[in-house]
């Protein structure tokens, strides 16, 4: 028997026995000017004894309307089937009370069967037609919450594609970039080019690592960025100078794969290539209350911004909104001493792995 059908039997046991248990102190407390003063016992045993009786009719019920539920297209059907079983009880009630009396002791004086039956009727065919609500109640509702967790699964997978979708757009457009940065540097300094391929060979194998994962630890990510910065150092020289302002407290923190160098690329293509003189790429971390601060910046002209609806920036955004919803923000401001920051909000949530 599946855990389901013992919720049933056990939820079915416990509501008739408290119905006797009731009906034993109303035959206790509704007897003054009787005759015949019922002892607790006896109290007891009719009172558990009639309520006890409608546990197999009460599951025979339950069992019934799972097979013929009362629905559109089978309201005939049903309706004569479930009409037939309610019958079937009155009539098994009768027999069981006219037969166990003498035990019992329903009845001082035991009528004709006849009149059993029609006490029957009035007694248990209402109570037949409650149990059958009863179990629709019970059907329909489990059936609106499969349908519930069928619709949370077919939302979990649609977004699950929707991030492959797009991690697998951003990977192309990130390894295009990184190639025609080596292509720049293949004839002329043969030895740079060959640092940045083994560097392209690392950041390849790390986001390989990360591509069945919508969140990774903030510090695989600065590492999968400090492989992308390292290929455009060889590239650019002195010209690509750094400044990290990490808060380590946060190593753990959860952000997607991929998020910052595409912030990062955007600064370094649109900003400090552009420049004769020496940029700065500046990397901040922190955090405030519930929430991860990641800034990405540059002392350009504010070229950077222009972009802001670029395969970098409009993938970041999707991702952000697949994961988190509204509640995220991207912005992308000039700095009033010149260049542009980057600047993100996300939840911050801790990689349970670490702890």
């Amino acid at each position: 028997m599946s855990r389901r059908a013992w919720l049933v039997v056990l939820a079915v046991t416990v509501w008739w026995t408290l119905e006797g248990i009731v009906t034993t102190g109303q035959l206790l407390t509704m007897q003054f000017g009787d005759d015949e003063v019922l002892t607790l016992a006896q109290a007891s045993r009719r009172g558990l004894a009639s309520a006890w009786l409608w546990i197999p009719f009460s599951l025979g019920l339950f069992w019934l309307v799972e097979r013929y539920s009362i629905e559109r297209g089978s309201l005939a059907r049903s309706i004569c089937a479930l009409m037939m079983a309610v019958l079937a009880i009155v009539v098994l009630r009768a027999v069981c009370v006219y037969y166990l009396n003498p035990w019992l002791g329903w009845y001082r004086t035991l009528p004709p069967f006849r009149d059993v039956l029609i006490t029957s009727v009035f007694n248990n065919f209402l109570l037949g037609w409650l149990n059958i609500g009863v179990a629709h109640a019970w059907l329909f509702g489990r059936r609106a919450l499969q349908r519930q967790r069928q619709a949370e699964q077919l939302q979990a997978r649609l977004t699950e594609t929707r991030l492959e979708a797009l991690s697998a757009q951003l990977n192309p457009h990130f390894l295009f970039n990184a190639l025609n940065s080596i292509a720049e540097m293949v004839h002329r300094d043969a030895a740079a080019a060959d640092r940045m391929l083994v560097g392209l060979g690392e950041l390849l194998r790390s986001s390989l690592d990360h591509r069945q994962r919508s969140l990774v630890p903030l510090q695989e990510e600065l590492r999968l960025l400090r492989h992308y910065i390292e290929i455009e150092k060889v590239r650019l020289g002195d010209r690509l100078r750094l400044q990290w302002d990490l808060d380590e407290r946060l190593a753990d923190a959860l952000v997607p794969p991929l998020l910052l160098q595409p912030l990062a690329e955007n600064a370094i293509r649109h900003a400090i290539a552009e420049k004769i003189a020496p940029g700065w790429l500046r990397i901040r971390v922190g955090s405030d209350g519930p929430w991860l601060l990641l800034e990405v910046s540059d002392d350009g002209d504010g070229r950077s911004q222009a972009p802001r609806h670029g395969t970098g920036l409009a993938n970041i955004r999707s991702r952000l909104e697949c994961l988190f919803g509204a509640d995220y923000s991207l912005q992308l401001d000039a700095l009033p001493e010149g260049g542009t920051q980057a600047r993100l909000r996300i939840p911050l949530q801790r990689d349970r792995m670490a702890a």
